[in-house]
């Protein structure tokens, strides 16, 4: 395999060749003819069709050359013009450099310069001048490197690099079936973190393909190139609960509207464990439906059996991406839907316990720079009507499952980050634990502490041991809920000291970056480096 998969670019020789040959034959003919000692005009109607199609094969010999020279050109980056983003696969029987092509292959499509190469090539000069790189490497044997890696773990891994500047995100292969699962993907993280490189995101570990996995991979890759639309690489297998409760909770906020979510089985029981998520398969507005279908001149009602379903076209549409009405028009409703593409899912929190007797959600309703809702949010906080049916599908997520219990367990969150946490705080204290520390930030107290209720009767209750807040927006200051860690430093390295661990869920950016710079500012470096790999310092950060 090459060191680096990327599209050969060609020199057009051909074309020069083909112009070559044809300006040869026109000045030959051009002779020939002037040989012959007379002139012969071919007439009006011939001329303009010999013009025509010399003016046609011109036309198509310049789009192609543009096409060639667009497919050259750079991508702009997302966010950041320019900057391009290192994809670094490390494979042994194939899968992570497929996955790392897809991996590429999505982010170019959301407007994102991608370098493709293979671990095993890269330099400690190529990887210091990076900002930012993804990883997706498989293991093999006893938690070993793939082959091709080798020259990268010799050369690299034998000692810390100095890689202060780099973010990196990392995709992980394994099969939990071998005691080393994903063993050279955690210790490709342990040499990153000990270089001094931060986590664009939380690291992915992948179970035999799992493809719940995997759209949690996408899911962090759209989040990250601003591609709210970026395409599932496969479906979830839905099953269909109904919405049962919507309330807003903070009503006059400063900030976007936050809502409380019920949600309950139509097929099967209760089941997960605090800590999953759920995949959500969004619909678009009704009303949105069918203006689409006014527009391209299609009737909704059309009944169209695909997939082994007949459903109404304007359900079809309500569940996809569209194409454009003009470029819909001439096509049957069959071939319309061959065509369609399912919307991807969105990913929320779980934010109760089974005993809860229903699936709990915190969601922001989100709004796009036109003013329209966001996809997720906006179907689930405005468009679905209470009783409607929704798309659902439980994910595990045990790398956010609570701790053993009698661990002390410091929880930080800001925002609709308090789902997770409040679904790991219900199950402790519903198991008589309360060795709980709670850390929140919002905008304004008055308006936007979820939950308030709840939380303060857990805390008078004992439930909560020590609880701090943050109001970004009250008073002259402003202040996070990092801040607030740092100030408490002496209780935070007491905490940890007893065997603590610490659950942060929130905002990727600003918030799960600042907790981590105090954790290691207070802490220090290698005890954080010890507390994750003891799994005692654990995320799930969007």
């Amino acid at each position: 395999m090459t060191s680096m998969l990327a599209r050969v670019e060609r020199p057009a020789w051909g074309n020069v060749l083909l112009c070559a040959l044809l300006a040869m034959l026109l000045l030959g003919l051009g002779l020939w003819h002037a040989s012959e000692g007379e002139s012969y005009h071919p007439g009006g109607t011939r001329a303009w069709v010999a013009a025509g199609v010399a003016g046609t094969w011109l036309a198509f010999t310049a789009w192609v050359a543009m096409r060639r020279a667009a497919a050259r050109r750079p991508l702009a980056v997302a966010g950041a013009a320019g900057e391009q983003v290192l994809v670094a696969f490390a494979s042994q029987t194939g899968s992570a450099a497929q996955l790392a092509a897809q991996t590429a292959a999505s982010l170019q499509q959301a407007g994102m310069r991608t370098q493709l190469i293979e671990l095993g090539t890269l330099t400690h000069a190529a990887l210091a001048s990076c900002r930012r790189v993804l990883f997706v490497v498989s293991t093999t044997g006893e938690g070993d490197a793939p082959d091709s890696a080798a020259a990268f773990v010799t050369r690299l891994m034998s000692s810390p690099q100095a890689l202060p500047a780099l973010q990196y995100g990392l995709l992980a292969l394994g099969d939990r079936d071998y005691e080393h699962f994903c063993g050279f993907g955690r210790q490709l993280e342990q040499w990153l973190q000990l270089s001094g490189a931060t986590p664009w995101f939380d690291a992915v570990e992948v179970d035999n393909g799992d493809p719940a996995a995997l759209r949690h991979w996408q899911h962090h890759l759209s989040l990250v190139s601003g591609a709210a639309d970026m395409p599932d690489w496969e479906r979830p297998d839905y099953q269909r609960w109904r919405l049962v409760e919507r309330r807003l909770l903070n009503p006059h906020s400063k900030g976007g509207a936050c809502f409380h979510l019920a949600l309950q089985p139509l097929d099967g029981d209760l089941s997960w464990q605090a800590g999953d998520l759920v995949e959500i398969g969004p619909q678009h507005a009704p009303a949105m439906v069918e203006r689409w279908l006014a527009t391209a001149g299609l009737e909704g009602d059309r009944i169209v059996a695909q997939q082994g379903r007949a459903l109404a076209l304007r359900e079809w549409l309500a569940t996809s991406q569209w194409p454009t009405p003009g470029a819909a028009r001439g096509l049957t409703p069959n071939k319309l839907v061959e065509a369609l593409t399912p919307l991807p899912h969105r990913e929320y929190s779980i934010a109760s316990v089974p005993g809860d007797g229903s699936l709990h959600l915190l969601v922001r309703r989100m709004q796009r720079e036109d003013g329209s809702l966001g996809l997720g949010s906006g179907w689930l906080t405005e468009h679905a009507a209470i009783g409607e049916t929704i798309a659902l599908r439980i994910r595990a997520n045990p790398g956010f499952h609570a701790p053993p219990a009698e661990v002390p367990l410091i929880l930080v969150g800001n925002g609709t980050g308090l789902a997770g946490l409040r679904a790991l705080l219900k199950a402790r204290i519903g198991n008589g634990y309360s060795r709980h520390w709670l850390l929140f930030g919002e905008r304004q107290s008055a308006c936007d502490f979820y939950h308030r209720d709840e939380i303060l009767a857990w805390q008078q209750q004992g439930h909560i041991e020590r609880l701090d807040l943050a109001w970004s927006r009250d008073g002259a200051g402003t202040i996070y809920v990092q801040d607030r860690l740092r100030e408490a430093a002496t209780a935070l390295q007491a905490w940890v000291a007893d065997g603590a661990a610490i659950y942060i869920c929130g905002s990727l950016e600003g918030m799960a970056p600042g907790v981590d710079a105090v954790l290691r500012e207070v802490l220090g470096e290698a005890l954080v480096a010890e507390l994750r790999e003891q799994g005692r310092y654990r995320r799930d950060v969007y």
